[in-house]
């Protein structure tokens, strides 16, 4: 290959089954070895990540975003997806299509004894809310911003201000 056809494929083409996973566990719930794929292409308004989650665990907290929309693709295994409240069953092959929004909190969950495998796509909206209804949080995030905090500790508009 050319130079520029290098160049276009680290920028344009990953492929999932040789991307480095990161571990993110929190006992006694959350276990997930996950990459984020979209990082270093060209792609600048969406994202996709591979999570494998392990038997009996959670991928991350239950939430919802403000303004992203997400797509998960289920690869291998089955489990559920806590859903507004609702425990629906996902299996291989399952397209689970998550719009923004306090109607669609959600979250997956590995109700089986084998690993549940998925891709995660969004469309990466910046800045973005996320409301955590089982912690009471919400987050906001912005490239080099990140903020967390429960309604009891939100302060005044005009708080500091002279």
């Amino acid at each position: 290959m050319s130079s520029r056809a290098d160049d276009l494929k680290r920028s344009l083409i990953h492929n999932w089954g040789e991307a480095a996973l990161e571990r993110q566990q929190r006992d006694p719930l959350y276990d997930t070895r996950c990459a984020r794929l979209s990082s270093g292409t060209a792609a600048t308004r969406l994202g996709a990540g591979v999570d494998i989650v392990a038997p009996g665990k959670r991928s991350c907290p239950y939430h919802y975003h403000l303004a992203q929309e997400e797509l998960f693709v289920v690869l291998e295994g089955q489990g559920h997806l806590r859903v507004a409240g609702e425990m629906l069953p996902v299996a291989a092959g399952d397209l689970i299509f998550i719009p923004p929004g306090p109607d669609y909190p959600h979250q997956l969950v590995n109700t089986s004894q084998a690993p549940l495998k998925y891709l995660s796509i969004s469309t990466q909206e910046s800045p973005e809310i996320c409301v955590y209804p089982d912690s009471g949080k919400t987050g906001a995030f912005a490239p080099g911003h990140r903020l967390l905090q429960r309604p009891e500790t939100n302060l005044d508009y005009w708080d500091g201000e002279p």
